[in-house]
């Protein structure tokens, strides 16, 4: 049995970890497969500036270094702002799966041009940042959010399927007119949108997380990891330092919280 730690971007309880464990349910996997979900111990609370964006790469890899020093097999980022992932190649051998970028890349095998919906204006900086990284603005047909309402990160759409995911699909067909042939959503947030934007949109619509996932089984099943030429080790890893600095942040906010090497599992199996 080979585990999975799949890292979450907010320092959630069990009811927020439970709402991201669920997307395991929306994709086949093998089921010699574990995943375990941890969240980070410290971090921003809503991604929507270059503060945060330091922060996230900051507590992503923190938590995905002690993912690792438990002995996970591999590692999947439950955020496509794909926070950490360049630090994490660096420091693991293990693989490392970030799911905006691969979002992205596989709707450019599904099409010649991709669009990306989120539910929030404030996360349009996150991930044209996250486009431009990539090296694909010219294969980016738009971005495009509902509005100015921060959604709940933990809850999801709880309560509000029926007002939000309409105006979802209704985004998703403006996409198709300003010529997306694949549409990604922008968050693992949205994951329960899914399977209505699918049956409602013309194109394909791809998933993040549970795409992560499937990425995972396969890198593993290959022996496939990051290619140490593009992702060179440290010379001088601050690894215990960063360690200190989430314990600092705990002890200053006191957090009752478990220690970060303490993860939910749920094994995969259908």
């Amino acid at each position: 049995m080979r585990r999975v730690t799949v890292i979450v971007p907010f320092a959630f309880g069990e009811e927020g970890l439970a709402n991201r464990r669920a997307q395991l349910a929306e994709v086949r996997l093998d089921p010699e497969l574990t995943f375990e979900f941890k969240p980070v111990r410290f971090g921003p609370s809503r991604f929507d500036s270059h503060h945060d964006f330091a922060l996230a790469d900051l507590a992503m890899l923190e938590a995905g270094l002690e993912a690792a020093e438990a002995g996970c097999d591999a590692i999947c980022l439950d955020t496509v702002s794909d926070s950490g992932a360049a630090a994490l190649r660096g420091l693991l051998d293990v693989p490392v799966v970030a799911p905006g970028k691969a979002s992205y890349l596989t709707a450019l095998m599904l099409g010649a041009r991709f669009s990306v919906i989120t539910t929030w204006s404030g996360w349009e900086p996150l991930l044209q940042k996250g486009v431009r990284e990539s090296g694909l603005e010219h294969a980016c047909a738009s971005i495009r959010s509902l509005g100015d309402a921060a959604p709940d990160v933990e809850r999801l759409f709880a309560g509000k399927e029926e007002e939000l995911f309409p105006l979802l699909a209704e985004l998703g067909r403006e996409c198709v007119r300003d010529g997306a042939d694949v549409v990604c959503l922008g968050s693992t947030t949205m994951h329960q949108a899914h399977a209505h934007l699918a049956r409602e949109l013309p194109v394909p619509v791809v998933n993040p997380g549970p795409l992560s996932y499937k990425l995972v089984e396969t890198m593993l099943a290959l022996g496939l990891r990051q290619s140490r030429t593009a992702h060179p080790r440290p010379g001088d890893p601050k690894i215990a330092e960063l360690h200190a600095m989430a314990a600092a942040d705990a002890v200053a906010r006191g957090s009752t919280a478990a220690p970060a090497t303490t993860t939910t599992k749920e094994t995969h199996a259908r």
